[in-house]
């Protein structure tokens, strides 16, 4: 049985998301264990990858292909990346890695298709540069017992944002969109989770190619286009938009969809940014309508394209539901994933399981990541 801690305990949480924008990193005091875990929010520090670090990610991830030498070379700029923001999360609360209990941190995704997934970090060098015991490589656990690795935050959201009269989705817009269903007053295994298809990751592959921008600026190029219904369509059709769940996918595999269409790549640049958008919200839209058990009352959004105002007009469209940020919860939207990781860190210490089977398809529940002591 895990043993419940005496004290509350610090956890440092980093996420670095498919939008490959850099590592964002919470600080988190946590109370209590397993499903009884109170965490509160100290701090939050963000470090943008610098350009080239972000340009060598997006081309090894559509690529699907490195050397080795540049393989292990982006390893240890990721994880420097990684040190940077939680030191600068730390003099920011004015605490020590000594104050630390675990840093829990994802990593970057390189490659993920079930059973096979890479979430990139040297452990040792981060634990080295930071002097705090790292906990690693979340999701090869549940990879193992037959599960997505993905999507792991359904742990979090049970803790922070259940609701006792709400049937609530809990949507995170990265560069792949994911859901989170918490049915009003429901337990931790009838929770529904999945990715939808893309959040950002298209928006942002043409933002790079037409503006030489990393982003579409709170979307207004796309609110300046005309979404194209008919591209719309035919990106839908694609099998993974109507496979039943557990699911997980990829910006890759979205972007090969996108690539395969003509008529999607014929279409004016304002115009393909304003249907990348469209494509995002009814892939929502599809995945709340037919594959949860039971209808949503509210959609809570969080991740980078919360900036995105046309993606968020368009979501309240195509739901037709009201559509919030965690923020309005107590949770910052950027800190959302971030925070998540730290609980899960937390429940490892605990030995405590944090997958959820019902949503990643795994044989039984286990207890996640790979533990790396202070150097």
């Amino acid at each position: 049985m895990p043993t419940v801690p005496a004290a509350a305990r610090t956890v440092l949480g980093a996420m670095s998301g498919s939008s490959c924008d850099g590592v964002d990193v919470a600080v988190v005091r946590i109370a209590g264990s397993g499903l009884e875990m109170r965490p509160e929010l100290l701090g939050l520090a963000s470090v943008a990858f610098p350009a080239p670090l972000r340009t060598q990610i997006l081309e090894v991830r559509n690529s699907g292909s490195c050397s080795l030498a540049d393989l292990a070379q982006l390893g240890r700029q990721l994880t420097l990346v990684h040190a940077r923001a939680a030191l600068q999360a730390l003099r920011k609360t004015g605490l020590t890695p000594a104050d630390i209990a675990c840093f829990a941190a994802h990593g970057q995704t390189l490659f993920h298709a079930p059973p096979l997934t890479i979430q990139w970090l040297d452990p040792a060098l981060l634990a080295a540069e930071t002097g705090c015991t790292v906990i690693s490589d979340f999701r090869r656990a549940d990879c193992a017992l037959g599960g997505q690795g993905a999507p792991l935050v359904p742990f979090a959201d049970y803790l922070l944002f259940r609701d006792k009269a709400s049937n609530r989705v809990l949507l995170n817009l990265g560069g792949i969109a994911n859901i989170t269903f918490l049915p009003a007053g429901g337990s931790l295994d009838e929770i529904v989770a999945f990715d939808t298809g893309p959040g950002n990751c298209i928006s942002d592959s043409l933002a790079r190619k037409h503006t030489n921008k990393p982003h579409d600026q709170a979307g207004k190029l796309a609110a300046s286009g005309t979404p194209d219904e008919e591209g719309t369509d035919q990106f839908l059709s694609h099998p993974y938009f109507h496979q039943a769940p557990p699911k997980s996918t990829d910006g890759p595999e979205m972007l090969a969809i996108w690539n395969s269409i003509a008529r999607l790549r014929r279409l004016r640049g304002k115009d393909q940014l304003a249907t990348a958008c469209l494509i995002s919200a009814r892939a929502v839209a599809m995945a709340i309508r037919h594959q949860l058990p039971r209808p949503a009352d509210e959609i809570v959004v969080a991740g980078g394209g919360v900036r995105n105002r046309t993606l968020l007009k368009m979501l309240g469209q195509q739901t037709g539901l009201p559509v919030r940020t965690t923020a309005d919860l107590g949770v910052p939207t950027q800190a959302r994933e971030a925070l998540a990781f730290a609980l899960l860190g937390a429940a490892t210490l605990d030995r405590v399981p944090a997958n959820v089977p019902s949503v990643t398809g795994a044989s039984r529940p286990t207890v996640l990541g790979s533990i790396t002591p202070a150097a």
